[in-house]
């Protein structure tokens, strides 16, 4: 059976997102148990929407659920089904080497900000601590989890080091300063700098920006899903099935946890979830070489970050606000808007940015033909 649903590529996605939907659905609930009885709940910032008090020892970290499901479809649609298919027909799949370790390098690095969300949440629950980790202890993990993720995207990936300005055809080269350094036989260790600069800040950048998007129920997960399935569907457009299955995997986990997450919410994906699922994201973006335009798909994630940068520098030059409270969710929850009306409105708001995203992708590409 398995064989047979392997020898449809396409099947193989749909199954992904089912599979990641059906099984963090089922395991949730016995997650939310296990956080319920060792007591492991969400501490709230007491500066926040006072409505959000009430959510204090909600469990979290939810998140463990949904970086486990993704890496136990993906095992399987790769490692088991898709083998299978292969012994039946030789062309499902063509790039079983560099696009699976594209997909792997998407996997490894939503597993290191995981942990580094895990090491966080652990912090906040324990230490009874609403902010977690102290924030250079936080920075310093993410820049390394970064540099590796650069490096091996360059050398171990293949990934070429340059951008593609969206809807056009131009390349802007970002090895102009390159370093070599030789290793073991003939093996040398290529350091694009102006590329690794720019991926480790596309990472850290986009981890943070899911991590600030997650202040409200359903949130979060929602825009993931919605971006993640554009980025299935870029991958899948590329004949890139192993990272369309990374990709489908994460969305349909997303889905099984928005099950508990709605509002009012059952499980947080606590830091875990919003750090992991950040840099996977942008992972996503590198491997399709879509950097660029992760601007455009990741758009709401862009603005939530600008809100809280506009925040900060806005007060301390001028000690007044822009907005009534950031990231700018909070904003309009403090004009009075629910909770469902701010996250359905930004789900929309995802859609339409990352269907942009999406559309500028195939004009650039020269259309569904190409």
């Amino acid at each position: 059976m398995l064989t047979r649903l392997a020898l449809f590529p396409t099947v193989q996605v749909f199954l992904a997102v089912a599979l990641g939907l059906v099984l963090a659905a089922f395991a949730m609930p016995a997650f939310i148990s296990f956080l319920t009885n060792r007591r492991i709940g969400q501490q709230i910032r007491v500066d926040g929407p006072q409505r959000h008090l009430i959510k204090e020892g909600t469990p979290t970290m939810g998140g463990v659920v949904i970086l486990a499901v993704m890496t136990f479809v993906f095992v399987l649609m790769v490692y088991i089904v898709s083998p299978s298919a292969q012994n039946a027909s030789l062309t499902v799949l063509k790039n079983h080497d560099y696009m699976v370790r594209g997909a792997l390098l998407v996997i490894g690095t939503a597993l290191a900000c995981g942990l580094l969300g895990y090491i966080d949440d652990r912090a906040k629950v324990i230490r009874e601590r609403s902010l977690g980790l102290r924030a250079r202890a936080k920075i310093i993990g993410q820049i390394l989890i970064a540099v590796v993720f650069s490096m091996l995207a360059v050398n171990w990936v293949g990934i070429t080091p340059d951008l593609q300005l969206p809807a056009t055809t131009i390349h802007i080269p970002l090895n102009m300063l390159t370093s070599t350094v030789p290793l073991a036989g003939d093996t040398l260790l290529y350091i694009p700098w102006p590329y690794i600069v720019f991926a480790s800040f596309m990472l850290i950048g986009m981890s943070n920006a899911v991590n600030l998007t997650d202040g409200l129920d359903g949130l979060a997960a929602g825009t993931v899903t919605i971006v993640t399935l554009v980025f299935g569907a870029i991958a899948f457009a590329q004949d890139n099935l192993s990272v369309a299955i990374v990709a489908a995997a994460i969305s349909g986990a997303c889905i099984g946890f928005l099950w508990y997450n709605a509002h009012p919410a059952e499980i947080f994906m606590g830091d875990t979830g919003s750090l992991g699922l950040g840099g996977a994201i942008a992972a996503l973006a590198a491997v399709t070489k879509t950097e660029l335009l992760l601007l455009i798909i990741g758009g709401i994630f862009v603005i939530e970050a600008l809100s809280v940068v506009i925040q900060v520098a806005w007060f301390k030059r001028f000690k007044t606000r822009v907005f009534k409270m950031a990231p700018i969710h909070h904003h309009f929850e403090m004009m009075g808007w629910s909770e469902t009306k701010v996250m359905v409105r930004f789900w929309i708001i995802t859609a339409l940015l990352a269907g942009l995203g999406f559309a500028i992708y195939f004009f650039q590409q020269g259309g569904l033909g190409i």
